[in-house]
């Protein structure tokens, strides 16, 4: 018998289901995270957008103990969002700080080379809104020109160091125009082969992510509560059954209201 064979059906065995695509998933080989101290890095055109390398996506967080992609990066409806307008609609304090809680949450991706990591491909960089910021007006500035020109482009340095109590990032572009690398065949692999952003992100139906909204404003109904033991804001949030119509909970035929046409 093979015992490496065997080991690993017992070990599939024993994990459960969910787990097991998660650990089949290595998120390094596909997107890359600033790591603490100085790193040099080229953006690279998207193969996706050649006028703009920056892809901005919008997600759910704790709710369902899972992140969310948002339906309307798709152009889709999106039930928490119709929901949340629903809410800014009363009058009540608390409405609307659910409602803002509820709100999908901006994050932007963009194509990468890692100097130092070229054998690693190209890898998104996913990042928020004031790197975003800085990075825009780099782009704006005629003085830089198009940092991601594979032969007149420019490196950048992201800085990351340890802030109170989250990490802080900065970058700074280097002042000398160089190619992106010597290697043509490097180059031409490189801006055509690129991941596929959203293939690594679950696309959830609109009534999913209506049930598991639902679910987390009623937990007491046996649905699963949103959040999971790593989702600090949601802890303040764990007394919310809110509704429109300023009652205590909803019931199932009054959450539904909300959402017909």
């Amino acid at each position: 018998m093979d015992l490496k064979l065997i080991s690993s059906k017992l070990e599939q065995l024993q994990t459960p289901q969910g787990q097991q695509s998660q650990q089949k998933f290595d998120r390094s080989q596909y997107f890359w995270k600033a790591p603490l101290g100085k790193s040099q890095i080229r953006f690279i055109p998207y193969v996706e957008n050649k006028d703009n390398p920056f892809q901005e996506v919008f997600f759910h967080y704790g709710i369902g103990n899972r992140t969310m992609i948002s339906p309307i990066n798709f152009g889709d409806k999106d039930p928490i969002v119709e929901f949340s307008k629903e809410l800014r609609k009363t009058s009540e304090p608390e409405n609307w700080r659910l409602a803002k809680k509820l709100e999908p949450k901006m994050r932007v991706f963009a194509p990468v080379i890692v100097r130092g990591e070229e054998n690693k491909g190209v890898r998104f960089w996913e990042f928020g809104k004031q790197v975003y910021q800085e990075l825009l007006s780099y782009a704006a500035d005629e003085d830089y020109g198009d940092f991601t020109d594979v032969v007149s482009g420019l490196d950048m340095t992201v800085e990351v160091v340890q802030g109170n109590p989250y990490p802080q990032t900065s970058i700074r572009v280097k002042p000398k125009q160089t190619p992106l690398s010597d290697d043509n065949a490097s180059v031409e692999k490189w801006l055509k082969e690129q991941p596929e952003l959203f293939k690594y992100y679950k696309k959830f139906t609109y009534d999913e992510m209506k049930t598991a909204l639902q679910d987390w404003l009623n937990p007491e109904d046996g649905g699963e509560e949103v959040g999971g033991s790593n989702d600090q804001s949601s802890k303040k949030d764990e007394g919310y059954t809110l509704n429109v119509k300023q009652k205590e909970s909803f019931n199932e035929d009054e959450f539904d209201d909300l959402f017909k046409d």
